[in-house]
């Protein structure tokens, strides 16, 4: 088995729970962890104290604050319960969310609730308006740390009954099946919203308790994301002084290189790791001269995103793109257009690994953006190859991602969450080599006329758009399709040098799509290639059951339609389809289109 932390470290079974308890006699309640793998025994520990109070269900006070303790869990999230709430708590992302809540329970349980409400009741008065609903953007309550819905109600519940859930098993273990999920990322990011929460809302015991279960943990996270660990932990101040303390000795010894480090701590915790590491004659996997002044003049330039400067300093021959590693710093830190500029300004190796023993593509299975896994795919670079550590760029994108945006479904014409694509992409290459000219085949059914192939690649890659905006997009940039309106009746009926370019760069991108994407090629061909979807908009010479049953497929095609194109609300020189202009617009290739091609 792989380490999941991307150390040679045998990684032992996490006890299934652990747990913190205050005397009863002085108000607080027990504190339990539940196991995320086993939500039946995280429950039964739950409801049973034994480790604690071997003769818990003799004593009748301990009995009765159970009792009381589910009771407050009930108002929190039974169904009906909300009628109660006088607060909300908004979560954006993922679609809107509130959770609601009852302002006397927690101005009781938490001073920094105690004092918001105060304060925005103060603001009602003046307002000269009392009551209502108060309402809160979770943004609003925890500003330097984003944080999942899932950590705010497990913080929230902790609130009303004393008691932590079990972990939500889909937000906290990775998509990786030989992955204990330990200290995988989705386990580590769950740990630290809650740990980054509990801190903010002055839940003191809270904290205490996840602070000691991310120092058991510790040594089995990866050295980058305990930099995520080390951030929360500077955030939450003393509340965190010792993880702070423990996750800077990590760091110290790690092999996470300066220019990592530089650009993932704020300037006091740098310069502490610095000074230690000079101190016990400590030297990254650089070395003392990496990088030099040459090297760091290239990556201004790339901060900049500006590739001509890149291009005069390579030409003053102090320094090449892969002695730099201008291509890793450039996946890791700049945008695909400045990868891809930097892509055609010379030809770096981009199977070349760092310092670390990443290729540039691990580098973009870390970060997460398809459009520049495809890109380096595209350039050469090889799915297979592994890190020091025996990961490919398929499992590392696997250990970041979460199961619950792995395995929800997505609706035709709705964004795919960018881990998923990731892998998606990552697997097609690793399956099989690329097979070019597969738009060939689709194209034949266009027939010879190259007018009627620029149409139908048009109208393919603009129907793409809508029903996967996400993995067109993705295509289109790496294909270099032009994004601008393009009139159809205005293109001459003898191609010229532009128009061949563009059917040039829309073959490309179907090709692209149906080698990383063909689960969304299934669905275009079905549409494309339907002989009857053709001629769908013509009903002469035909009978009315004939007709019927055309109006009904016709309907149920443009409903699909009109929603994945209304559904792209930022796109504003896009027109909305109406049933009027979907019969011409779709149907007719000599009408007007608004394409962005």
């Amino acid at each position: 088995m792989i380490p999941c932390h991307g150390r040679d470290r045998r990684v032992s079974p996490m006890d299934s729970r652990f747990s913190d308890s205050n005397d009863f006699s002085n108000g607080s309640s027990t504190c339990c962890i539940g196991n995320t793998n086993t939500t039946a025994t995280a429950t039964k520990d739950h409801n049973d104290n034994n480790f604690l109070f071997p003769d818990a269900a003799r004593v009748p006070e301990v009995a009765a604050l159970r009792r009381l303790s589910d009771d407050f869990d009930s108002i929190f999230d039974s169904p009906g319960s909300d009628v109660f709430a006088d607060a909300r708590i908004c979560v954006s992302g993922g679609g809107k969310r509130e959770v609601a809540l009852h302002r006397c329970i927690l101005s009781a349980r938490s001073a920094f609730f105690r004092a918001k409400f105060r304060d925005r009741e103060r603001e009602k008065e003046k307002e000269k308006g009392r009551g209502g609903v108060v309402k809160f953007e979770l943004k609003e309550l925890a500003r330097d740390f984003d944080v999942s819905f899932e950590s705010l109600v497990t913080v929230l519940s902790y609130l009303y009954s004393g008691k932590v859930r079990p972990f939500p098993r889909d937000v906290c273990t990775c998509v990786d099946e030989e992955c204990p999920h330990l200290a995988c990322r989705p386990a580590v990011d769950f740990l630290v919203e809650v740990l980054y929460l509990s801190s903010t809302f002055q839940i003191h015991e809270l904290v205490a308790l996840f602070q000691r279960h991310m120092l058991d943990i510790l040594d089995k996270v990866s050295w980058d994301d305990i930099l995520i660990v080390l951030h929360v932990a500077n955030i939450c101040g003393r509340d965190c002084s010792r993880l702070l303390d423990r996750c800077i000795e990590i760091v110290v010894s790690s092999d996470l290189d300066s220019i990592t480090l530089e650009k993932s701590l704020p300037q006091e915790i740098l310069k502490q790791i610095t000074d230690l590491r000079k101190s016990y004659a400590i030297t990254g996997p650089e070395g003392d001269k990496y990088p030099d002044k040459h090297v760091k003049r290239i990556h201004r330039a790339l901060d900049s995103d500006d590739v001509e400067l890149v291009r005069m300093l390579l030409k003053e021959g102090h320094t090449t793109l892969d002695e730099a590693y201008a291509l890793h710093y450039a996946v890791a830190y700049c945008d695909a257009k400045t990868t891809t500029e930097l892509l055609d300004l010379a030809i770096p190796d981009v199977n070349r690994q760092n310092h670390r023993g990443y290729t540039a593509l691990h580098v973009a299975a870390m970060r997460k953006e398809p459009k520049i896994i495809v890109l380096l795919l595209t350039e050469g670079a090889r799915p297979t190859d592994q890190t020091m550590d025996g990961r490919k760029a398929l499992q590392i994108s696997k250990r970041l991602t979460k199961a619950v945006d792995w395995y929800k479904s997505t609706e035709q014409g709705q964004d795919s969450p960018k881990d998923r694509l990731c892998i998606e992409i990552l697997e097609q290459a690793e399956r099989r080599d690329p097979l070019l000219g597969e738009a060939a085949v689709s194209l034949s059914i266009a027939g010879d006329d190259l007018w009627e192939k620029l149409i139908h690649l048009e109208f393919r890659v603009d129907l793409a758009r809508y029903l996967f905006p996400m993995e067109a997009q993705v295509m289109m940039d790496i294909a270099h399709v032009r994004q601008r309106l393009v009139d159809l009746n205005e293109v001459p009926f003898k191609l010229k040098e532009e128009s061949l370019e563009k059917m040039k760069a829309l073959s490309r991108t179907v090709e692209l799509g149906k080698f990383y994407f063909p689960r969304c090629s299934q669905v275009l061909d079905k549409i494309v290639e339907d002989d009857n979807l053709k001629d769908l908009a013509s009903t002469e010479n035909e009978s009315p059951e004939q007709q019927a049953r055309k109006k009904q497929k016709y309907s149920e095609f443009e409903e699909l339609l009109k929603q994945a194109f209304t559904r792209d609300k930022e796109d504003k020189d896009l027109p909305t389809l109406s049933s009027s202009s979907s019969s011409t617009s779709m149907m007719k290739p000599q009408a007007r289109l608004g394409l962005r091609m």
